[in-house]
């Protein structure tokens, strides 16, 4: 059976868009017409944020759409920005975290998502005031708590790294991972930003550390670990010096043939998504449909 492609939805409410955001509707419904065969759902404002559609119906309406419109939920981004990052000390008061992510994970499980995606929110220096080392503990500590949660509620749990973020260098992704612990726990992998930490080294604090064998070779450090990925091209450039800059296919320094070969063969990746993501990209409207053209092939092979 081919992999199944879906697109995340923030690509059309961030950045550029971010005073005029495609609606969540139009989306769904452009989507559709493509014949994708599902989407990724940014709970954000603009979107579908929780505090935007509170009570039971409102997620009924969302779930409809999608369904009459043939599409299925690859996953569901969180907004964790809107509040202190898990390291930080306002976190760990009164469970702060916790409670902060029940209430993104009913929203996944009411909206039939089957992931929720989570980042460490600070910048890659870390918190201000707390060490690495305990800002790294308090973290995973955090995570394999949250990790336990959305396993009873049938939710995999998925971390997406990123240069502009706290851990960002390919050991420290790795270390993470281990440090959790959880079978519910894994990574969501995008091959922008895994270029951009491991072949780059981009922001990284300290020592800069990349890889010779760039994304493959990151990749199979995770064997076993990735359980989500995300799809676009890197040109090897931040988007405003803070996170990836998320190019359209063809246009960047991915070796696709190589990366998911990697990705799918010798990390195991066995998820059943591919996600394009067009984060901050100025016309991801308008680049949409030539992504999906450029995977179909790749969804075929694997």
């Amino acid at each position: 059976m081919a992999r199944k492609l879906s697109i995340g939805t923030w690509a059309y409410a961030f950045g550029p868009y971010q005073q005029n955001p495609v609606p969540f509707d139009t989306v769904v419904r452009r989507l559709g017409e493509l014949g994708f065969d599902g989407v990724e759902i940014g709970a954000f404002k603009h979107h579908v944020h929780p505090d935007d559609y509170p009570m039971d119906w409102d997620r009924k309406r969302i779930c409809n759409l999608i369904a009459v419109n043939d599409l299925e939920v690859s996953g569901m981004a969180a907004d964790f920005w809107s509040a202190p990052g898990p390291a930080t000390d306002e976190a760990q008061k009164d469970d702060a975290y916790i409670k902060l992510f029940k209430k993104n994970l009913q929203l996944a499980m009411d909206l039939g998502s089957p992931s929720i995606r989570v980042d460490t929110v600070s910048p890659p220096d870390g918190p201000k005031g707390i060490d690495r080392k305990t800002a790294a503990r308090r973290i995973a500590d955090l995570w394999r708590t949250c990790a336990k949660i959305a396993e009873q509620s049938g939710v995999r749990m998925i971390w997406e790294f990123e240069p502009g973020f706290f851990l960002n260098k390919p050991s420290e992704v790795a270390r993470m991972v281990a440090d959790v612990d959880h079978p519910n726990f894994s990574v969501l992998f995008d091959t922008c930003h895994a270029y951009m930490c491991s072949v780059v080294g981009s922001r990284q604090a300290g020592a800069k550390e990349t890889l010779k064998g760039g994304i493959p070779e990151f990749a199979r450090m995770l064997k076993g670990k990735i359980g989500h990925l995300h799809v676009i091209d890197s040109d090897g450039t931040l988007h405003g010096n803070e996170t990836s800059t998320h190019r359209p296919f063809g246009e960047g320094k991915i070796d696709f043939d190589e990366a998911l070969d990697a990705i799918v063969k010798d990390a195991g990746y066995r998820g059943d998504w591919f996600t394009i993501d067009l984060c901050f990209w100025p016309e991801a409207w308008e680049v949409t449909e030539k992504a999906q053209e450029f995977l179909r092939p790749y969804l075929q092979r694997y």
